[in-house]
């Protein structure tokens, strides 16, 4: 009977499918103590950020300023979930930046007349929408193919992709930025529930959703495997070539996602949204100061959920100081480097890579 046969418990079907090499790599999705501590290891950076929030400003934890701060982040974070599930099997997608501005770009295109920068076409929003969703899948698409299946190497083919999609985005409407779009496209970036913006909801229900997917679904499961050892998840009959291309679509859907959540908050697609604004280097630093690990395999939503929320109230804090902007890349990457260490710390070494 081969290992594709058998129907272990999910904890012993992980380690069946990283094989007899699982004493130099293991995939363990529910290994207890271990587990919860990485999940938890930025609670405490998360609670002293807030306090030096709270004495930085009085305004710093109204409602109105918390609420501020999680509709600036929400999109980031939409897009930090799908660069997290292309580490976790070991790649890593450049390009999500750029598929962050170029998608809603195309979109809002499509819809607006030509006295607004558009193309006459004139859809419905809803159609642009979804155009946009397919804009995010064929760049996934075509990203998965070139690594999975053309062998090529991931860093230089996304890096390649981030170039190209930005000079589409800046192309087709020649660096213009498209206002005046109808309030169903900009709806899930500006609306609000109360106090509670629609985008935080949303960003919320992504990462409810995936973190259970990952967790309990067979695929799910098989992302970690992938990520852990992908010769043994291969021998253990997963479709692996399949479920990594499908991981690039959604990622760069996601990201196309986000890039609607963010002309939905500022009202506009600027011809320098996602790579002019250089944001991958926030959904890097989001994910890696989550726990979700470079080499694959390890991280979950919890984690990579936690590393937004600390760039957001470090950049809010900031911002309630006066800080100069000349010091805040500075101070960025400074905390990053502090947040890793500590990480390392609370967490173990695993935490931290």
């Amino acid at each position: 009977m081969t290992l594709k046969d058998r129907s272990p418990s999910r904890d012993q079907e992980i380690e069946l499918l990283v094989g007899a090499d699982s004493t130099k790599k293991r995939v363990l999705l529910n290994s207890g103590a271990a587990n919860l501590i990485r999940q938890v290891a930025l609670v405490p950076v998360l609670v002293v950020v807030l306090i030096v929030g709270a004495f930085a400003s009085p305004y710093f934890l109204t409602v109105n300023n918390i609420a501020g701060i999680a509709q600036q982040v929400s999109a980031l974070a939409v897009t930090v979930v799908g660069e997290s599930l292309i580490l976790l099997i070991g790649g890593m997608d450049l390009s999500l930046e750029s598929t962050y501005g170029l998608a809603p770009m195309v979109a809002a295109w499509m819809i607006l007349p030509i006295a607004d920068y558009g193309n006459g076409l004139q859809l419905s929003p809803f159609l642009g929408i979804l155009i946009l969703l397919l804009v995010g899948a064929v760049v996934g698409l075509i990203n998965g193919f070139l690594i999975v299946k053309g062998r090529l190497n991931g860093f230089i083919v996304t890096l390649a992709m981030t170039i190209i999609l930005a000079g589409l985005q800046s192309g087709i409407v020649k660096g213009a930025t498209l206002f005046n779009l109808p309030p169903a496209f900009v709806w899930l970036g500006s609306a609000n529930v109360g106090v509670v913006p629609v985008s935080v909801i949303a960003a919320a229900i992504v990462f409810v959703v995936v973190g259970l997917y990952l967790r309990y679904h067979r695929t799910g499961r098989a992302i970690y495997a992938i990520g852990g050892n992908t010769d043994a998840a291969r021998a253990a009959g997963i479709p692996v070539d399949r479920i990594k291309i499908g991981v690039y679509v959604a990622g760069s859907m996601l990201a196309a996602l986000g890039g609607l959540m963010e002309a939905g908050r500022v009202s506009a697609v600027t011809g320098t949204q996602g790579y002019g604004e250089g944001i991958i280097f926030q959904v890097f630093a989001a994910a890696v100061i989550g726990g979700v690990s470079l080499k694959g395999g390890r991280g979950n939503m919890v984690g990579a959920a936690s590393g937004v929320i600390l760039l957001g109230l470090v950049a809010n804090i900031l911002d309630l100081a006066n800080v100069s902007n000349y010091w805040i890349l500075a101070i960025d990457g400074f905390v990053i480097l502090f947040v890793l260490a500590l990480a390392r710390i609370i967490g173990g070494n695993e935490a931290a890579e």
